[in-house]
């Protein structure tokens, strides 16, 4: 059984991002900050990046063991019109 590493990389262009440590392939989350948040945070962008990343895992484990009832919510029609919308996750 082989074990898949994963590291968070600084990219050229000053984004991080979460790869694969044996493939060349896109990563699979990029984080890239504004210039306005990038002076903000200044050398702690790395942590900051690998705080985000921690926390996505995390949510994702845990929607991942709640039980279907707990995840259903109705949407109301302001709600249903915006969600149709092109949307980007952060």
């Amino acid at each position: 059984m082989s074990t898949i590493l994963y590291e968070i990389v600084m990219l050229p262009d000053g984004d991080f991002a979460l790869q694969r440590t044996d493939e060349d392939a896109a990563p699979l989350v990029r984080i890239s900050f504004s210039d306005e948040a990038r002076d903000f945070v200044g050398e702690a962008g790395m942590e900051i990046a690998r705080a985000m990343i921690d926390a996505g895992m995390e949510a994702f484990e845990m929607l991942g063991s709640a039980p279907d009832d707990e995840m259903d919510f109705e949407l109301d029609e302001d709600d249903q019109e915006h969600d149709s919308q092109q949307r980007v996750l952060h």
